[in-house]
């Protein structure tokens, strides 16, 4: 970045006092000097607010413009004392102005009902949006192995998470670790049970739980090109198939059943193509496609 070597060593410092731990944290950042008279008054008064907050998440923290004046500069500091609120980084709020400890504290209440600090002693929170999303994108190319692999570094930190869990349940599935997805769903109490993406998982481990023999998939494919008015036949092949990994023939089953008769046994073809579906997950490509598919024979 063009920095010599006291300026490197400035912003480490910086770094490690102020823009770290303002990542879950809001800094009260006093610039300041020793022969700064008004300084000198305004620290007990910061000293003392920040002190009631740290149970919220605020903390103190002073740079002497004398001996890093390169930070000061940075933030174009004209004169002392200034005083900014930090937060993730990035000032949030010029404090300079509250002189007093009832504006001071009306400051920082007002920033700590917008911002997302975590109080002290909170553990901290991981955003797990895009770490899930990861998963799900080696679930969509077919990676169960990956997508499973990627689900328990996150159940590190989400343990309890009901999407994490169902996550793995289905990466399991998808990779043919039937036992290890089984085991998984075994070993929740509740609330967890009752989660419904974990509901979801349970089901989608269900329509692969049976999956057929060779010859007894033979067997119902046979049974279905010979007799293709015979709903049953088509429904218990189309299960086989998807049981077996042969989503596609699974698919054009129930599809051509739907044409056929939608009201068959309740909607029965219908059902299963939509527990399908949520078994493969709804944001992969084939289950889009398909579910076009389904929208062209149930609309026109």
């Amino acid at each position: 970045m063009g920095l010599n070597l006291d300026e490197q060593k400035a912003v480490d410092r910086f770094r490690q006092a102020v823009a770290e731990p303002s990542m879950t944290q809001l800094v009260i950042l006093d610039f300041w000097a020793e022969w700064c008279g008004p300084c000198k008054a305004l620290t007990p008064l910061l000293e003392k607010v920040a002190a009631e907050y740290a149970h919220k998440g605020v903390i103190l923290a002073k740079v002497n413009v004398d001996e890093e004046q390169f930070i000061a500069s940075q933030f174009q500091v004209r004169s002392i004392p200034t005083v900014y609120a930090i937060f993730q980084g990035q000032p949030v709020a010029d404090l300079t102005n509250a002189r007093s400890e009832s504006q001071l504290k009306t400051m920082i209440d007002q920033l700590l009902e917008k911002l997302p600090v975590q109080p002290a002693g909170a553990e901290p929170q991981v955003d797990l949006v895009p770490m899930i999303a990861v998963a799900e994108e080696a679930l969509a190319a077919g990676d169960g192995e990956r997508a499973a692999s990627i689900y328990m570094q996150i159940l590190e930190v989400a343990p309890d998470n009901g999407e994490v869990i169902a996550g793995l349940i289905r990466s399991f599935v998808a990779a043919g670790g039937l036992e290890e997805a089984a085991q998984v769903l075994d070993s929740l109490g509740e609330p967890l049970t009752a989660d419904p993406h974990v509901e979801r998982a349970r089901k989608a481990l269900a329509l692969v739980q049976d999956k057929p023999e060779d010859n007894e998939l033979a067997a119902l494919r046979a049974a279905a090109v010979e007799r293709p008015a015979d709903m049953d036949a088509q429904f218990a092949f189309a299960a086989a198939a998807f049981a077996a990994g042969e989503r596609d023939a699974a698919a054009d089953a129930l599809l051509r059943m739907v044409a056929a008769d939608r009201e068959w046994n309740e909607s029965a073809a219908r059902t299963k193509l939509l527990e399908i579906f949520e078994a493969v997950g709804l944001e992969d490509p084939w289950v889009s496609a398909t579910r076009r598919k389904l929208s062209t024979v149930l609309f026109g």
